[in-house]
């Protein structure tokens, strides 16, 4: 059984050949989905769901508007969530599509509206006003979700937008007889009043498949107007696949050589997704049955516990630092240890080159968005400067968040923005810390309770056998173990039939926890590390 997998040891990582294909790993809890992409075995992004935060991006609402503001050209929207949803003039529908709304249509983006053409917000909006919307940006802090009334909806291979009057085909298929191609097919099945874009997944996919998508798209629109008709605002009219589909219809592409997941139901449930809308790639699939946890044994589950730290070692010795603050993120690169050759501008070009790729790496790995500043160790020549601005902006073509590189300054700052879509995994995996009141972070609660779960599966899993397992904790974490996932631990423990014990140690920090053998004389946390 264990030769189906290909385990991707850290130290193989190096040894990776150019052409090695895209891995989704999947792993599913009753509480948790963690979908981890690998690409040349390299943990690259990571996306999470839990059953109390769902992700509300596509979620379609109808909503009252409760302000309008003229002073900022946006109206505030009751959408029925705690912080009420902003919604800029740009976003209201006006009939006419905003190049910058989807990153697969070919509209000429010389045609899209801009600031001084739209209309005052007053005269298309008023207090009380009901009006169909839908989430574009997760509410991020103190800010609530964003809003856009030009409703888009993404099938396998297509996007449908009610109301609009176009025929798209996304800019990354190339070939100007495919596009012609596609238009063709799009033509004859694009539902009167709605617009039709052919995304990247589209491309050479016969008359039929893309007919049922579009059809699918079509019947999806009409129960959302009929539900609309039904519903008092603030009401859900719509809600987007959850994370696991959403890694089929989104991430899915040729690129991926395959989806591993550990779960059976969920195993079942994407092949038949597979087979209802691409039956030739549903072997692609593959179910996990080994005892290791799944990122353990694609050894990613290390990756994973670095994510709050802001200093990461890079290869031959350098370091970047990442800080956040409320306006940007900062980013400092430092050779550290690294000496390198004689020649010093020769070090902090390679120092700067690795630098960059790790860079790169992580905006994609924390979702890091908004503005970010990188300070690059300074350098003499242009040509060095070209060189690692070139590789920056290379590497990050891989990026599928929309990302805007600036020219590195003399003094060696390159600055990025880039699309924030939810928060990023920072803020999700934190919350503000009671130790310094509010100038850190500290993981939640509900972070630590995986940890200790995480680390049950580990242990359980594992090679050796143990016969109980004693966690020593903060009392903080140790109440809420207690009170709010004692069944979750006793399942675990009886699933891997070990026995469980959980102490509590006030000399310990919230993030702090020990593992020892139920008799306490085995360091088990130690073992695995």
């Amino acid at each position: 059984m264990r030769r189906r997998f290909q385990r991707s040891r850290r130290d193989d990582r190096s040894e990776a050949p150019k052409n090695v294909k895209t891995q989704i790993l999947i792993n599913y809890t009753s509480r948790e989905v963690r979908i981890a992409i690998l690409e040349e075995r390299e943990l690259v992004e990571l996306l999470i769901e839990r059953e109390d935060s769902r992700h509300t991006v596509g979620d379609i609402f109808l909503g009252r508007v409760t302000a309008v503001i003229p002073g900022i050209q946006a109206a505030f929207v009751d959408i029925g969530q705690e912080k009420a949803a902003f919604l800029h003039v740009s976003d209201v529908s006006t009939g006419s599509i905003d190049p910058e709304l989807l990153d697969e249509e070919d509209v000429d983006p010389h045609r899209g509206r801009k600031e001084k053409e739209l209309p005052p917000i007053e005269n298309l909006l008023k207090k009380g006003q009901d009006i169909l919307v839908q989430v574009r940006k997760e509410a991020i802090g103190t800010k609530g979700p964003r809003i856009s009334s030009e409703i888009s909806l993404p099938g396998r291979y297509a996007v449908l937008m009610p109301g609009f009057d176009h025929i798209g085909v996304s800019k990354k298929i190339e070939d100007r007889r495919e596009r012609s191609r596609l238009k063709a097919i799009v033509k004859k099945y694009r539902p009167q009043g709605s617009a039709i874009i052919v995304r990247t997944a589209g491309i050479g996919v016969d008359d039929d498949a893309l007919r049922d998508d579009i059809k699918y798209l079509e019947k999806t629109a009409q129960e959302i107007k009929e539900k609309r008709e039904r519903a008092t605002p603030p009401a859900l009219i719509h809600e987007d696949v959850d994370l696991t589909i959403f890694a089929i219809r989104d991430l899915f592409s040729e690129s991926v050589e395959s989806i591993i997941i550990d779960t059976k139901d969920e195993y079942e449930r994407l092949r038949t997704y597979f087979k209802s809308f691409a039956p030739q790639l549903a072997a692609r699939v593959r179910l996990y049955e080994e005892k290791t946890p799944i990122f353990d044994f694609y050894d990613i589950e290390g990756d994973i516990e670095k994510i709050l730290e802001s200093k990461i070692w890079l290869k031959k010795g350098g370091y970047i630092v990442i800080e956040h603050t409320e306006a940007l993120v900062t980013i400092d690169v430092n050779t550290g240890r690294f000496v390198g050759k004689k020649d010093q501008e020769e070090t902090i070009l390679e120092t700067n080159m690795i630098a960059a790729r790790e860079i790169a790496r992580q905006l994609r790995l924390r979702d890091i968005g908004g503005i970010i500043v990188i300070d690059f160790i300074d350098m003499e020549a242009e040509e060095n400067r070209r060189k690692v601005y070139n590789e920056f902006r290379n590497l990050l073509r891989k990026d599928r968040s929309r990302v805007r590189v600036y020219p590195m300054s003399d003094l060696g700052i390159i600055e990025v923005s880039r699309k924030r879509v939810r928060p990023s995994l920072l803020h999700y995996y934190s919350e503000e810390c009671p130790y310094c009141t509010g100038r850190g972070k500290v993981l939640s609660l509900e972070s630590m309770a995986m940890k200790i779960e995480h680390w049950i599966r580990r242990i359980g899993g594992g090679k050796r056998r143990e016969n109980g397992i004693l966690f020593k904790l903060n009392p903080v974490i140790g109440v809420f173990i207690r009170e709010e996932r004692a069944e979750n631990l006793q399942e675990l423990a009886d699933m891997y039939r070990v026995r469980v014990e959980i102490i509590d140690d006030p000399r310990l920090h919230r993030e702090e926890f020990e593992i020892y053998s139920l008799d306490g004389e085995r360091n088990l946390k130690a073992a695995f590390e």
